[in-house]
């Protein structure tokens, strides 16, 4: 004989069901913000982590040369070629040629309008202000001094000027 067996199903109950979804939403309200300027804060990660790379390598060649920084106007062959105690930039190394490169390339600017935005040219910023010439740094060759060449209306997600970084 078969014995009766009542089989009572278990399922979740309203109360359980309310604390998952209100869980669940905690979670989405801290997350959908964060993920929402994930773009932005990564370009203007991206313009901060460029400047100190640049930063960097110009510094390293100014202590190579004597003081003397890259000029405007070989700013990116000097920067990423060998090049003598003059420096004369050369794509191979030779017996005179034996500082460098700096840089495997110099690095886009990853935020602005068209003409700077994902350019890699280098702007002569001993006058002038930021963001008046097409560019993507404003460089200083007397200083080493290198700065996103931005006008000041252009700001990051905190508002923080480009320029100022």
């Amino acid at each position: 004989m078969q014995a009766n067996r009542t089989v009572r199903r278990q399922g979740f109950s309203l109360i359980e069901l309310v604390i998952v979804v209100v869980i669940l939403g905690i979670l989405a309200a801290i997350a959908i913000p964060r993920l929402s300027r994930g773009a932005t804060g990564a370009a203007d990660s991206a313009v901060s982590g460029n400047l100190a790379v640049l930063r960097n390598a110009i510094d390293l060649y100014a202590t190579e040369h004597g003081g003397t920084y890259p000029s405007v106007a070989q700013f990116e062959s000097q920067l990423t070629q060998y090049t003598d105690a003059a420096g004369t930039p050369s794509a191979t190394k030779t017996a005179t040629a034996i500082y460098g490169p700096y840089l495997r390339k110099v690095p886009p600017l990853s935020v602005g309008p068209a003409g700077y935005k994902n350019s890699k040219d280098a702007v002569d910023g001993t006058s002038g202000t930021p963001g008046t010439t097409a560019g993507a740094w404003f460089y200083n060759p007397v200083t080493g001094e290198i700065r996103a060449n931005l006008a000041d209306t252009q700001v990051d997600a905190a508002n923080v000027k480009y320029n100022s970084y």
